[in-house]
């Protein structure tokens, strides 16, 4: 593994409704935009859910863990929410390696991260460290 190394592509195929319904459950998250589309309606967003950012920081987690050897591999994650994400919409979460140091005899990779609707924009952005076998 060297600087530059691409982590492989991960796909989430289609965003799904009812796992935000669950999502905002689970969050104790009341905001409606999350579920209900006849609130969406109301206020001109149209009629798809709008995805939580924690579910979208996920996807980017998942990434990175699968790479990296299981969650436990994962030493921090920085990201920046840039836009939104929609039930329905295909997405991608892409990542490069952009350092590889040793911390206290642990071997660490630094990347950088994007979570990105396919055909359309970057939605999340932001770094993850790992620990290498």
């Amino acid at each position: 593994m060297t600087v530059g190394t691409e982590l492989p592509v991960y796909e989430v195929a289609s965003v799904s409704a009812e796992k935000m319904k669950t999502m905002a459950a689970l969050l104790s998250d009341p905001t409606p935009i999350h579920w209900d589309v006849a609130t969406l309606q109301a206020l001109g967003m149209g009629d798809r859910p709008v995805n939580q950012g924690p579910l979208n920081m996920g996807y980017v987690m998942n990434a990175v863990t699968a790479w990296a050897g299981g969650p436990g591999s994962l030493r921090r994650l920085r990201v920046r929410f840039l836009g939104t994400v929609l039930a329905g919409q295909h997405l991608r979460v892409r990542g490069t390696v952009s350092a590889l140091r040793e911390e206290d005899g642990v071997r660490l990779a630094d990347c950088d991260v994007v979570l990105e609707v396919v055909d359309g924009e970057p939605v999340v952005s932001g770094s993850a460290t790992v620990v290498l076998a």
